[in-house]
């Protein structure tokens, strides 16, 4: 899978999740650290990644665009590492694989992990 790591997401991340196999960017190493918000959506849906932010943001962006992409994976963990957020990733990645594949907002917390399919109808 593709993955573009928001700027508040540590770099750190980016070599091992490409050891299991994913592409994976950083904003601030494609020159898009300054970049808007729906520039940043505009880009993951332009070279088909998956956004991985631990802002909230993304999740309303998406969720009101009646778009089915690009999916969205936020982390709301109080443990901010990488190796402990990529333990997380590694324990949930068989529940999230075909979600985010097919367009999802994912919400990964300390307690719960949440998925919503996208397009998101209105109610």
């Amino acid at each position: 899978m593709n993955f573009l790591l928001n700027m508040n997401v540590n770099r750190d991340m980016a070599a091992p999740l490409q050891e299991r196999g994913h592409v994976c960017r950083h904003v601030g190493n494609i020159g898009m650290s300054r970049a808007k918000d729906v520039e940043i959506v505009a880009e993951a849906r332009r070279t088909g990644e998956v956004i991985i932010t631990h802002d909230l943001d993304y999740g309303h962006l998406l969720a009101f665009s009646g778009e089915s992409a690009p999916s969205v994976l936020i982390l709301r963990l109080r443990d901010l590492g990488a190796d402990e957020i990529l333990s997380r990733f590694d324990a949930i990645w068989s529940e999230i694989e075909s979600p985010l594949a097919a367009g999802a907002i994912i919400s990964l917390s300390d307690r719960s992990l949440r998925i919503r399919n996208l397009p998101i109808e209105a109610e």
